[in-house]
Formats: C-alpha cells, sequence, structure tokens
C-alpha cells in the first residue's frame, strides 16, 4: 500500500487510539470546500479530463516548482500550453523524479489520489510510469471519473471557485441551469482591478466599467462598479471576497485624499508608495463594503509574487515562484479596524505565510476582535507539520472557536479529499493529545474535532 491507515497519528499508543477514535468520527463528513483554484467549466462542461499530465502535473505548481528546482526545464513539462503535445513523455520526466518529494505533503495527496481512487500500490517511478499512465488514462475516460462524478464521489458539499470581478460567470450559471444539484460558488477577487501593479491595471479598470456600466474613471463610479460586481456574485451564490495583497496594510483615507489618489494611479503616475498606499485603501473599502452586503473577507497578505522574473515574462502569474514574506498585521490592520472592527455581523479571515506572527499578532487579534477569524494554514504551511506548529500556537490565546476549519486553496481538483483528510488526522492527532494530557475530556475532543472538520468552515462562510 502506498499510504499506512495509521498516518499521521501519534506514535504513542493510547494518544494514537484516541485519535483513531476521533478520525473515525469525522472521516465521513462531507467536504466543505470555501476557497480554492478549481475552474467552473470543468464542471459546466463535465468533459472528461485529457490525460494524467494535464490533470496532475500541469495545473498543480508544487509539483512543478520542485522539478523545476533540480533543474527539469518549464519546456520539457510543456507547462503554460493548452494542449500538452507529449503527455506520457511530461509523466515519464515527472515519475522519474517522484522521489524528490519523499517527505512532503504533496507526495501525501498524491499517493493517497493514486491510491483510493486509482487502485494504484506501487510507488511512483520511472519503472511504473506507464503503468500508472495507462491505468489512469483508462480510468479518466470512464463515467465515474468525470467531473461532476467525482465531485458526487468525494462527498463535496460545497465548492467556491475564485474569479475576477469581470468574470461573466457564465459556466456558474450554465451549472445552475443544467439541473445539476451540487453546490458551485463563485469569490470574488478583486486584485486585478485594486492593486496598481497587476498587469493591465488600467485596461481591466476600463473593462469593468463596460461590465458594470459605471464610469470607472471616477472614483465614486469606479466603487460603484465594484459594488455592482460584487452584487452580481452574490447572486450566483457567492459567499466571500479573496484579496491576495503584498502586505496587511490598510488605510483610512479622506474622500478628498481618495479621490487624489485614484486619479494619480489611474494616470501612471504614481509611485510604488503610492501605489501601496492605494491597495491599503482598497481593503478598508472592500471592507465598508462587507459590511453592507455580508460577503465575507479574506486577506491573504505576504507573498512575494512572481519572484523569478524571467519565469513571469514569459509564462506568466502564478507560475510557481512566489516566496513567503514577513508581515505586520497588528499595525497594518489598525486603519480598517479603527473603521470596522467592531461592526456586528462582519467577518474577516486573515491567513499568513509569516508563521512568526502567530502567536505574536494573529492570535491575540483574532482574540479580540469580534470581525477577526484566523484561517488555517495557507500554501507552504499546508502540511502536517504547518497544521501543527498553528494549533499549538493559536490556540492558547484565540482557542478553537476563533478560527475557520480548513479549505484546500488548490488548483488541483484531485487533491481536495486528500488535502481534507490530512487535516482532519492531524487536528485529531492534536486534538487527542490534550485529552492524553487531561486538559480536555474526550468529549469534547469529539465536539472540537467535528467543527475543525465541518462546523467552523459551514459559520465562518455563511454556508
Amino acid at each position: 500500500m502506498l499510504i499506512h491507515e495509521d498516518r499521521l497519528f501519534p506514535a504513542d499508543p493510547t494518544t494514537r487510539t484516541i485519535a483513531k477514535a476521533l478520525y473515525d468520527s469525522v472521516r465521513a463528513l462531507p467536504l466543505v470546500s470555501p476557497h480554492g483554484h478549481t475552474q467552473a467549466v470543468w464542471f459546466s462542461k463535465n468533459e472528461p479530463f485529457p490525460d494524467p499530465a494535464k490533470l496532475f502535473v500541469q495545473p498543480d505548481h508544487y509539483i512543478y516548482r520542485m522539478l523545476y528546482s533540480q533543474g527539469l526545464s518549464m519546456e520539457d513539462l510543456e507547462i503554460g500550453v493548452e494542449h500538452i503535445q507529449n503527455p506520457r513523455r511530461v509523466w515519464r520526466l515527472f515519475a522519474s523524479h517522484y522521489y524528490l518529494f519523499r517527505g512532503t505533503p504533496t507526495r501525501l495527496w498524491l499517493d493517497f489520489a493514486f491510491q483510493e481512487l486509482f487502485g494504484l500500490t506501487e510507488r511512483l517511478s520511472e519503472k511504473t510510469s506507464d503503468l500508472y499512465f495507462d491505468t489512469i488514462s483508462e480510468k479518466l475516460n470512464t463515467p465515474a471519473f468525470l467531473p461532476r462524478a467525482l465531485y458526487d464521489s468525494f462527498h463535496m458539499e460545497v465548492l467556491a471557485t475564485t474569479d475576477a470581478p469581470f468574470d461573466s460567470l457564465n459556466d456558474h450559471q450554465a451549472i445552475r441551469d443544467s439541473g445539476w444539484k451540487a453546490r458551485i460558488i463563485p469569490t470574488f477577487r478583486p486584485d486585478s482591478v485594486v492593486d496598481p501593479d497587476f498587469a493591465g491595471f488600467r485596461e481591466n479598470i476600463t473593462r469593468l466599467g463596460q461590465v458594470t456600466g459605471e464610469d470607472t474613471s471616477t472614483w465614486s463610479g469606479y466603487l460603484n462598479a465594484l459594488r455592482k460586481s460584487r452584487e452580481r456574485f452574490r447572486k450566483m451564490g457567492a459567499t466571500a471576497t479573496d484579496h491576495g495583497h503584498p502586505t496587511a496594510n490598510t488605510a483610512n483615507l479622506t474622500e478628498t485624499e481618495a479621490v487624489a489618489l485614484f486619479a494619480k494611479v489611474l494616470s501612471g503616475k504614481a509611485d510604488k508608495n503610492e501605489h501601496e498606499l492605494f491597495r491599503a485603501q482598497m481593503l478598508t473599502e472592500m471592507a465598508r463594503m462587507s459590511v453592507e452586503d455580508g460577503l465575507v473577507m479574506q486577506i491573504h497578505p505576504g507573498s512575494a509574487r512572481n519572484h523569478n522574473r524571467r519565469l513571469y515574462e514569459k509564462y506568466g502569474r502564478d507560475i510557481g515562484a512566489d516566496i513567503p514574506t514577513a508581515t505586520n498585521y497588528v499595525d497594518g490592520l489598525r486603519p480598517l479596524l479603527e473603521v470596522v472592527g467592531n461592526e456586528p455581523g462582519l467577518t474577516i479571515i486573515l491567513f499568513t505565510l509569516d508563521e512568526s506572527t502567530y502567536s505574536r499578532e494573529l492570535a491575540p487579534l483574532a482574540g479580540h476582535y469580534p470581525c477577526l477569524r484566523l484561517g488555517p494554514p495557507w500554501w507552504f504551511y499546508d502540511s502536517p507539520e504547518g497544521m501543527t506548529r498553528f494549533r499549538e500556537l493559536v490556540t492558547e490565546t484565540a482557542g478553537f472557536y476563533n478560527t475557520v476549519g480548513f479549505n484546500d486553496d488548490t488548483r488541483a481538483f484531485l487533491s481536495i479529499p486528500a488535502r481534507h483528510d490530512v487535516a482532519r488526522r492531524v487536528d485529531c492527532a492534536y486534538l487527542a493529545r490534550l485529552v492524553a494530557d487531561y486538559r480536555i475530556t474526550e468529549q469534547e475532543a469529539f465536539e472540537v474535532a467535528h467543527e475543525l472538520t465541518y462546523g467552523l468552515a459551514k459559520r465562518a462562510y455563511h454556508l
């Protein structure tokens, strides 16, 4: 077998027995996936995935960043092309370097999919490459492996995509019109029209105006266009927004100051500091809009995106070259919190790529402000060790109920059940240690396990 039934549980027999009982109580609960980057078109068209390379390698930057770090070229992996010309060759390259993923969460996710979905029990390698490719290819062409069938077999209750404010949402509408009862909802991601450093920023604002019928050359028209876009998303089932900013800085400018800054940014004459100030102001504006329309606000700061400029210029965004940076939440969020921090009904979910902020900043903030909740370990820390560190450093101040359970944040559709399974096992292992240390009762641990797996995400994201 590729994966052991007791993986990620404590080595101590007594604690492991408690962890297994907790896990057995939550392992079959529905998957709630309130934040991710899968594509609605997969489910609107419901067509077979083309081949194993297109399914596993091409969409997953966890995979190709590791391969690139060991000297494989993006050209050899056919990254960034719409149609892979030689998928078996790409797969063989991946298979022959699969050993690189030893000890990583990526291998946990992949081995889960290989074994649980495709029935493979011998490790992927150069030797087994063709066996894997042929087995997976054959199953991908059966009705059970169409996107909608997989969604149902994963026991998913809700799946959120992430979409630009001028996205037509036609695929979401097509899913609704088809009569399929699955709940697949969009998430409003305005980065392309609130970040002056985003490629095509001014053109994107013009496009936003065209979609909404607002004059986005004016500050008031621009804000109205954003409100209209949010409402369009809300009508399609969206419950949340998402903001990927380089920092957690916020601002609270006067109307006059905001009008002047917007005009300068739109003219292309603003400098680096003014770009950052505009992003900061827009986080506060988005929070104000969340007070108005009830959309949950997610803030994902702290990534130096597209760090490898050569790859960015050739392949575009999100090519696996993003690096975590230090983030200041206490000072950065203060202007926003002074405006809306005490508003009833507002929910702001904070994520971080700076683990040093867990106990120093994030847990104390979420442990005080009623609007703040802490998102799960994200991206580089979506791992057994990262999840454990999160629980250890956050729980002592924020408790369990100021966190939001788990979300998978993935582009790789078949990794969703594997990622949720890892999170369930790690949380149950952590709770088991608390029970073994007589810090909580076993009954309390069962209640918390259910909340971490299901209840917290449902409530935090208004699902």
